[in-house]
């Protein structure tokens, strides 16, 4: 096998590409801002050696500063260029990216793709929200956060696998454009992979919920967006993943 996915948790994902090791959107702390972890503590060290990470938009469940330094101050980071100012504060290889731009970290060709959010973060008002497609023997897209829309159709290619985004992390998905397990379904229809692993869920709760009982939406998501590839999308393999746990990418065609 030439790589595989490791689900961290939430919109963390560890993908090991043809030598490449990169992470996206880094939430590794048992607390961040009101938001505590639900599951098992990151083992940060396991992560670890990485070649890159990539911020999809501001928002701190996805641009966590000090989950970030945990990954040390020399890491590269990529991120939308509205961003750049912000993490050049802490970080001291930034590479900052707009839709269609392209970096080779090892022989992994990553583009940066479109993403409808609101991604924007206090003072940057300008920083757009991006996915991610990395593209080796093998291709991975990385939704990041994003609604449904209609260039998602061949977006990637001859995709071998999905990361897309089923949740939040509350009761309701709040304000803004996100996808539910039904809009996430639908979006991995159009997008065509040969495998989908739903993230952005299971992972992380408001502090004060969940002390006497596990809530609903850290469960439910997984089961109903599995019930929604069914309906729309049966061909697509669908691969639900616990935070931890690791998918194997298929093998490519020799």
């Amino acid at each position: 096998m030439t790589a595989c996915i490791r689900y961290v948790g939430h919109a963390t994902v560890c993908v090991e590409l043809d030598g490449a090791r990169i992470l996206t959107d880094p939430l590794l702390k048992r607390r961040a801002a009101h938001l505590r972890r639900a599951v098992s503590p990151v083992d940060v060290r396991a992560l670890f050696p990485l070649d890159a990470v990539l911020i999809s938009h501001g928002h701190y469940d996805h641009l966590d500063v000090p989950s970030l330094r945990l990954l040390g101050r020399d890491i590269r980071v990529v991120a939308p260029s509205g961003l750049r100012p912000l993490l050049r504060a802490y970080f001291s290889d930034v590479v900052g990216v707009r839709e269609g731009d392209e970096v080779t970290i090892g022989t992994v060709t990553v583009r940066a793709t479109h993403a409808v959010h609101e991604g924007a973060r206090p003072p940057f008002k300008r920083s757009e929200a991006l996915g991610y497609a990395m593209l080796g023997s093998a291709s991975v897209y990385f939704a990041g956060d994003t609604d449904l829309f209609e260039e998602m159709s061949g977006l990637v290619p001859e995709l071998d696998v999905a990361l897309v985004p089923i949740w939040g992390w509350g009761e309701q998905l709040g304000r803004g454009k996100h996808l539910d397990p039904t809009r996430a379904a639908e979006a991995v229809s159009r997008l065509r992979p040969k495998v989908v692993v739903p993230i952005h869920w299971a992972t992380y709760l408001p502090a004060y919920r969940g002390l006497l009982r596990r809530p609903a939406f850290l469960s439910n998501p997984g089961p109903q967006f599995t019930a929604a590839m069914e309906r729309l999308a049966p061909e697509i393999e669908v691969r639900v993943l616990a935070p931890g746990e690791v998918a194997r990418l298929p093998e490519p065609p020799r």
